[in-house]
């Protein structure tokens, strides 16, 4: 029996956060068919919607892939659990739900490596507001002479101009309201994690009250993706909204097996479409106009291998014809490794206590039930900080992640005694991993190698983000708590032992980008051009977080929201020039 057909003008493989965004978009013209893939099932999962059910969905096979990372030099051989989205919503569905833009200087960085002015921070930034909701309603550009939609017009003539140049933007203030992608604050607090505040603040780190200025210095609560104490994920956002629309299917439970690569009259590689397993049955699906790949830092390279596209080398070892040799697929892979200190403390509650018995679980299940605040409205993380590890540095370099809890690991039990745990990550870190297929089976995961702290530059924050982590828990807002250094201990002091205590102790805080990155032609391990065409391939382009050229400085999932969001009108623009 032959295989189904089907013929859509954009398909679109990925339900998570770009591909949410892009089918709503993309289908907003009722004259475009749009397809939208997903692997996973829908997001009625109910632990999803709750905010603490990450606790619940990380490590689940119904929301998470389950990826592993190879053995890791940088962590001393071990290995680490690798979560990634497996449902509509993808990873906003499982994350920390901080919204984070990043600080101007990386989108100036991606303009750079790029070529495109279309990058930098004066583009972009209108690119975030365009689907923002913030509680605070819409803020105005501190002292800008002209208002947003001005400087829209203005980078649509090629930039904001010499009067609203980059410098200036660099210090703006400006925040949205209205958009589809809600931004609340926590609806808690915890007066450990106000000392905490306070500490950083005596310390040297500035007090903020907004963390997306375009330079995130200071210490505060963060802002989360919730509304009124729920989840708020890609896929009621933006999906949602637009499932009434007779010109968007959206398939659940559907697997890629690869690209259709055939070949122009000119001898172009050119993506036709895709096959896909839905459980019943393999179906042929023919794009019009382009497929767009939205399955993530780590699906979208594997798929790009498997379909014959990537290094010849590897393609070739794995029995794999190679329809474009294309050397940077699943290099360049980054992401932010936290190194987790845990300490003691006395006369202060935290969720150790709290929830060490039915009663005080209980207690947080009645408040969440009636109010939808407490510990189950909470984030992983709640108090943020970004510093620099060193007074040297132009900008902050490291991002706290403190919790009012402690524990051995992700997933282990609460300890039996009062902590808090302070998580610090560099933010730029230079080393440089990469993802490569196992075998040329789809359902076979690949290997996943991020290669942590494998330079000096890496090792050496790592050990001064330490001993800053010391001298915070040092100031006098802490010392009536008593807090003693549980882990990793003061016996461990020069760069060498903390070094390689980092490697023992640290772990992914899920942010992996980079490995289908963008850049000039001239560059042999891009992927993509600065408009996000696959270089080499036509009807083909990626739009997750995998196009980053270099990690943002901070939390990833709202800054692909914006590359989602750039590309849509980037990709109704050509749609509309074919036609």
């Amino acid at each position: 029996m032959a295989a189904a057909q089907v013929t859509y003008d954009h398909v679109i493989v990925g339900g998570g956060t770009a591909g949410c965004l892009l089918a709503n978009r993309l289908s907003a013209d009722p004259q475009r068919r749009v397809l939208l893939i997903e692997a996973g099932p829908p997001d009625n999962y109910h632990w999803i919607h709750i905010p603490v059910g990450y606790l619940y969905c990380i490590g689940n096979p119904r929301t998470d892939w389950l990826y592993q990372t190879d053995p890791d030099a940088g962590l001393n051989g071990r290995q680490l659990r690798y979560p990634r989205g497996r449902t509509l919503g993808g990873c906003s569905s499982i994350n920390g739900m901080i919204y984070m833009r990043g600080q101007s200087r990386d989108y100036d960085g991606w303009a750079a490596a790029t070529g495109s002015d279309d990058w930098a921070w004066r583009s972009v930034l209108p690119y975030f507001l365009l689907h923002e909701d913030y509680h605070g309603g819409a803020q105005p550009l501190h002292g800008a002479q002209g208002t947003m939609p001005a400087l829209l017009q203005a980078d649509a003539n090629g930039g904001a101009g010499d009067a609203h140049g980059n410098a200036y933007l660099q210090s703006l203030r400006a925040r949205g309201a209205g958009g589809e992608w809600r931004v609340e604050r926590q609806r808690l607090r915890w007066d450990i994690l106000d000392a905490f505040s306070q500490a950083a603040q005596q310390a040297g780190i500035a007090a903020s009250f907004d963390f997306n200025q375009g330079n995130n210095e200071g210490v505060g609560y963060f802002e989360v993706n919730q509304r009124s104490g729920w989840r708020w994920n890609t896929a009621k956002a933006f999906l949602r909204p637009a499932r009434g629309r007779r010109n968007l299917d959206v398939w659940v439970n559907s697997q890629v097996q690869r690209l259709l690569v055939d070949t122009d009259a000119d001898g172009m590689p050119r993506c036709s479409g895709l096959v896909l397993w839905n459980g019943r049955e393999a179906v042929t699906v023919h794009a019009h106009h382009e497929v767009i790949l939205a399955a993530g830092s780590i699906g979208t390279p594997q798929l790009l291998q498997l379909s014959g596209i990537g290094p010849g080398a590897l393609l070739r070892q794995h029995g794999i014809e190679v329809r474009h040799d294309l050397p940077g697929v699943g290099e360049n892979l980054q992401d932010h490794l936290q190194i987790r200190a845990v300490f003691k403390v006395e006369q202060v509650p935290t969720l150790n206590v709290l929830a060490s018995s039915l009663a005080g679980k209980a207690r947080i299940g009645l408040e969440y039930a009636l109010k939808r605040s407490g510990p189950m409205s909470m984030a992983p993380s709640q108090l943020g900080a970004f510093a620099r590890s060193d007074a040297g540095r132009e900008w902050p370099n490291l991002e706290y992640h403190v919790q009012p809890l402690s524990l051995d690991a992700f997933g282990e039990p609460l300890h039996a005694f009062p902590a808090f745990t302070a998580s610090v990550c560099n933010l730029n870190p230079t080393s440089r991993g990469r993802v490569r297929i196992r075998s040329p089976r789809v359902e076979d995961a690949p290997s996943i190698a991020p290669q942590y702290l494998s330079t000096d530059e890496d090792r050496r924050v790592a050990a001064e983000s330490l001993r800053l982590t010391r001298r915070i828990v040092a100031q006098p807002a802490l010392a009536k708590y008593k807090p003693v250094e549980w882990k990793p201990g003061t016996q461990y002091q020069t760069d060498d032992e903390l070094a390689r205590l980092a490697g023992d102790i640290a772990t992914t805080i899920f942010h992996p980008v980079g490995t289908t990155k963008m850049g000039r032609e001239s560059d042999p391990m891009a992927v993509v051009d600065a408009r996000l065409r696959v270089l080499g391939v036509r009807g083909l382009r990626v739009v997750d977080a995998g196009v980053m050229p270099s990690i943002t400085s901070g939390n990833t999932n709202s800054p692909t929201l914006m590359i989602a969001e750039r590309a849509a009108q980037w990709i109704a623009e050509a749609a509309a020039e074919r036609t």
